[in-house]
């Protein structure tokens, strides 16, 4: 979003140890060093962390990889970048590397970066699904129910990107455009089209116009009642997966 927008997760006896699950991520409480692991498994685990440099990220874990793209800092509305974190690799030297999620165009872009470029890894819980063919939205902690809400989405031609996506950032409507409700969260995802300056971020906001949900009344953005959307602000990190379909 611009700033129009808001003036704004031994066997027992002689049976065999059962394998590992190549699948779980690394549990929240662990300490010690990065290795080969998944970090988030977009369900019940999430790492997410800002940039401390504008690195380039690579489309694999070596510096002579080709580059795709390169961390910034901030948001298009000044906010702190956020980059989900999916995966670990530590090489041949030691250095270990980060395989993230890209917000920006095109959708559903991965790279790695180097550990170093990385703020403190942070986790979550939660992850939010917005089911476009019901126009409902529902967010779970730790595989739990917590908030569900009929939703608005993109009108044909402007449809809501499906995919993978993430919670970038919160903007609270302090005095702002009363079309986005008392407050709106940054996604990383992006619509075909866009009336907001800067880029086209799909949001997910509130509405002056309650009687549009559910339906299809948006340029892209998800679109949530008032009551709700309040209620969601006290249950949705920033770092949240979110799966749309």
């Amino acid at each position: 979003m611009a700033r129009v927008a808001v003036a704004l997760c031994v066997g027992i006896g002689l049976a065999p140890a059962p394998a590992a699950d190549a699948r779980a991520p690394r549990p929240i409480a662990a300490t010690g060093p990065l290795g080969n692991e998944r970090l988030s498994n977009e369900r019940t685990v999430t790492r997410w962390a800002s940039s401390v440099r504008r690195a380039p990220v690579r489309a694999h874990p070596s510096v002579h990889s080709r580059r795709v793209a390169r961390l910034h800092a901030l948001t298009e509305d000044g906010m702190p970048e956020v980059y989900l974190a999916l995966r670990s690799h530590r090489g041949r030297s030691h250095r270990v590397w980060i395989r993230v999620r890209i917000p920006g165009r095109p959708n559903g872009r991965t790279g790695w970066v180097p550990r170093d470029a990385l703020s403190h890894l942070h986790a979550v819980t939660t992850v939010l699904r917005i089911d476009k063919d019901r126009s409902r939205a529902t967010l779970r902690r730790k595989g739990r129910v917590v908030w569900r809400s009929p939703v608005g989405h993109g009108a044909p031609g402007t449809a809501t990107p499906s995919g993978r996506f993430y919670i970038r950032e919160r903007l609270d409507n302090r005095g702002g455009d009363p079309v986005y409700g008392p407050l709106a969260y940054g996604t990383s995802a992006y619509s075909a089209l866009s009336d907001w300056p800067g880029g086209g971020v799909i949001g997910i906001h509130g509405t002056n116009q309650p009687w549009l949900i559910p339906g299809r009344p948006s340029h892209g953005c998800i679109r949530v009642p008032n009551p709700a959307i309040r209620r969601l602000a006290r249950q949705m990190p920033v770092g949240t997966p979110i799966w749309i379909r």
